[in-house]
């Protein structure tokens, strides 16, 4: 069945052909992990999670990498202001990132690679750049001139003739308005800095953001890969710059499929830290809406689509999620998969993954007196290989509807469990108890009943 996603290049839906015959190749602009993540940066995995479902569910082989800024100019400002070198900070938010992902069922992608683990690759490429002319030093590093670069900017559809772009540089990682300018990919090494600086023949210093994911990307998946994912804010500058430095190194088409998410909004502006309007997913917890209560969300609104946040939204879709996994509880096992429903859900998530309409025929499947129940589970645990769930491990309704609250404190109990916190599950579990729950482990996952 032919898969149609929206290539931001083209600006148009447009039916997947892989460079590979069964295999697509994949990679996603990862955190920069210099801060706790917000729930809007992780609509944005969310999203790259269903790209790989998507094809996985299709049969497709995965070449899936994702990256970790590990060092640029907010991390080792971060480190700083923390007093501690830099692999301590990262480290420690790199775990929260990607417990963060476990928490939402994410898939772990199959390569995670962190930039300070591939300066070779990128002083490689910077040196390929200078010696073809399209990169030049400076007294503070080396930058790549657009000038150089024929059709900077087409992904982004920029006008550069409406531009006072005039040999300008910049250092920043990022823009602050969509003019163009000459821009660092090596920073000669400054005191604020401290140790983080590496030697190279140009000088010594740290790389700048954009070629990083251009040196990663290449080194693991190739020089010319299917699919680029990331929010819609990268657009420009920074996938613009990464097609300029990797098109300008291997003469070749760097990606050929470009993907990208839209914002999560707060009264209309999105959520940023910058902003201070975010949230994080201890935000939601202490509300009691469970991590996969938000997966649910995410998944009621197109990826391309902006949303805007209310709690009242996010609990109303834990109570259409608590209903669902009440609803399968309830099912028996030993059905087959509805080969009808299949072929519609695989229509919806195939049409540049329609999850809303994904998750209305999930509904539509439950109501249906004609499906059998057996059937019902067996293929909405199929549906579940691409909505990420967990339906066949969340926790079961015995008779009465569990509250929400609930459902949130055994969704923290099974993470904390996860990561061997007894402690904190044990307290978890006395912490049902006094609300008049109980919860049971069995061998086929946990079941909330409420106490005699």
């Amino acid at each position: 069945m032919e898969i149609k996603i929206y290539n931001t290049s083209s600006r148009k839906i447009e039916t997947f052909e892989p460079l590979k015959k069964g295999v697509v190749s994949m990679y996603h602009c990862g955190p920069t992990v210099y801060d706790t993540p917000h729930i809007g940066n992780y609509r944005t995995f969310i999203f790259y999670d269903l790209v790989r479902r998507l094809f996985e569910y299709n049969g497709y082989k995965i070449a899936q990498a994702m990256n970790i800024t590990d060092v640029d100019d907010k991390t080792i400002k971060r480190s700083r202001e923390e007093a501690v070198d830099l692999k301590t900070l990262t480290s420690k938010y790199e775990k929260m990132f990607l417990d963060g992902l476990d928490a939402l069922n994410i898939k772990r992608p199959e390569h995670i690679l962190r930039a300070t683990e591939y300066v070779d690759e990128m002083i490689r490429i910077i040196g390929i750049l200078l010696e073809k002319g399209v990169a030049y030093k400076t007294s503070d590093g080396i930058y790549l001139s657009i000038d150089k670069v024929p059709n900077y900017g087409a992904l982004a559809h920029l006008d550069l003739s409406k531009s006072d772009q005039s040999q300008e540089r910049i250092a920043n990682d990022e823009y602050d308005k969509e003019n163009p300018r000459d821009f660092a990919l090596w920073k000669f090494k400054t005191p604020d800095d401290g140790p983080v600086s590496w030697q190279t023949p140009f000088g010594e210093g740290r790389p700048g953001w954009h070629i990083e994911c251009s040196a990663m990307s290449m080194k693991v998946l190739g020089e010319t890969i299917d699919i680029h994912t990331g929010g819609v804010d990268l657009l420009f500058p920074h996938h613009t710059n990464e097609i300029a430095q990797s098109e300008s190194v291997t003469g070749k088409q760097f990606v050929r499929y470009w993907m990208h998410g839209a914002f999560i909004t707060v009264d209309g502006e999105k959520m940023a830290k910058s902003k201070r309007n975010f949230l994080k997913l201890e935000d939601l917890l202490e509300q009691s809406v469970s991590p996969l209560a938000y997966r649910y969300w995410s998944l009621t609104a197109h990826y391309r689509s902006p949303v805007n946040f209310t709690w009242e939204a996010i609990k109303a879709a834990q109570t259409a999620l608590i209903r669902m996994i009440g609803i399968f509880g309830t099912l028996p096992n030993g059905g087959v998969v509805n080969m009808s429903y299949k072929e519609r859900f695989n229509e919806c998530v195939n049409d540049d993954l329609n999850m809303p309409k994904a998750i209305a025929l999930s509904w539509e499947l439950l109501k249906d007196p004609v499906v059998i129940d057996a059937d019902k589970r067996s293929t909405l645990l199929d549906f579940d290989l691409v909505l990420g769930l967990r339906l066949d491990s969340s926790p079961k309704v015995a008779s009465v509807e569990i509250p929400a609250e609930i459902q949130a404190l055994a969704e923290a109990r099974e993470l904390a469990r996860s990561e061997k916190d007894w402690q904190k599950a044990d307290a978890l579990r006395q912490e049902i108890g006094n609300r008049g729950f109980v919860i049971d482990d069995t061998p086929n996952g946990i079941v909330i009943r409420q106490a005699d």
